[in-house]
């Protein structure tokens, strides 16, 4: 479906690993620290992709306008720094789908909202991304997704056109970002994808249930 890639790029969670363990359990410290009763992770599972904000919305009910929720979410951070790496995995598929692409020779890196002080260490903590050429975080550049300046930093350092690079990933700013970056999108279905959304009215060029399926989409004819 994609003819002449020469760059894949990918979220990082709910796209390439699973971190709603830990981002849960961050959170759900909070909770059980103000006497609240503790909630399962699959409360938290479907806004793991949208981090703090996700958390904190499930959690507390709270959204980025309250008045609360800037020390709530310092709060959240520094729990998660604890954390980071303790119960997080890539999914099912994914060393498989990476070392795939790295014997295609074709360049891959991340692109995640994740400020560094989370991203640095968790990629340097998972031998799966030691191949990786780039990884851009939330912070990384003056904007994040759903503008495209990371994915077009990310480009950049590839030194690569924007559009031969692909981008997948599992929330709508993913897309978002993507198509305005002028790049190939996909959407990763077996990620979080939040709660009552509809992937099919995002605008991605291509979806994919499993990390596999991302090879079908670079056959070329």
């Amino acid at each position: 479906m994609f003819a002449d890639v020469q760059a894949v790029l990918f979220d990082l969670d709910g796209t390439l690993v699973d971190s709603a363990p830990d981002l849960g359990a961050a959170v759900d410290k909070m909770r059980v620290d103000r006497g609240l009763a503790s909630l399962p992770l699959a409360h938290y599972r479907p806004m793991a992709g949208a981090g703090a904000r996700g958390m904190i919305g499930v959690a507390f009910g709270l959204t980025p306008e309250h008045p609360d929720f800037a020390v709530l979410r310092e709060e959240f951070f520094a729990n998660y720094a604890q954390c980071l790496t303790r119960n997080t995995y890539a999914f099912a598929g994914v060393h498989e789908l990476i070392a795939d692409l790295v014997a295609l020779d074709l360049p891959w890196g991340v692109v995640t909202n994740k400020s560094a002080r989370f991203t640095d260490p968790l990629t340097r903590a998972m031998p799966l991304f030691a191949s990786a050429r780039t990884v851009i975080s939330g912070d990384t550049t003056p904007h994040a997704k759903p503008h495209p300046e990371p994915l077009l930093e990310a480009a950049r350092r590839l030194a690569m056109e924007p559009g031969r690079c692909l981008y997948v990933g599992d929330d709508e700013r993913d897309i978002v970002a993507g198509l305005a970056a002028g790049m190939g999108t996909v959407v990763a279905t077996y990620g979080y994808l939040g709660q009552q959304t509809d992937p099919s009215q995002w605008g991605a060029h291509a979806s994919i249930n499993f990390p596999g399926a991302l090879l079908q989409l670079l056959v070329k004819a």
